[in-house]
């Protein structure tokens, strides 16, 4: 069974950092590549970074630079930093797998997420 289990998530001020974690089991985690997703609330849910089973990394660009997104095979978890956080990174952080076969854009297991709110 696949479990993608998020944490890390809280009420940070603006300008804050938080670092959300993403702990997978049941899958050969190095061969995926694994993503991080957001939901705004009343909005739809969106991409926000990838890191590859080779460690090449993509961000939207309203995180670029402040954002990190990383991968310890060894502990088969990857990672969000966030840095100088905007009240508009208020949501639900989801982190996602694909094996990387599959279409571009195409997800096989979803974690339940995570809530982060930065207070302005």
């Amino acid at each position: 069974q696949v479990q993608l289990v998020e944490s890390g998530g809280g009420l940070v001020q603006a300008g804050e950092s938080l670092r959300l974690s993403c702990a997978a089991s049941g899958i050969i985690f190095g061969v995926f590549n694994m993503r991080w997703y957001r939901q705004a609330p009343g909005k739809q849910r969106e991409w926000v970074a990838t890191i590859t089973s080779s460690e090449s990394t993509d961000y939207v660009d309203s995180v670029k630079g402040r954002f990190i997104i990383s991968r310890d095979n060894a502990k088969s978890t990857v990672y969000l930093q966030m840095n100088s956080l905007k009240s508009e990174d208020t949501g639900v952080y989801y982190c996602a797998c694909a094996n990387p076969l599959r279409p571009r854009g195409a997800v096989d297991f979803w974690g339940k997420g995570t809530l982060v709110t930065v207070s302005s």
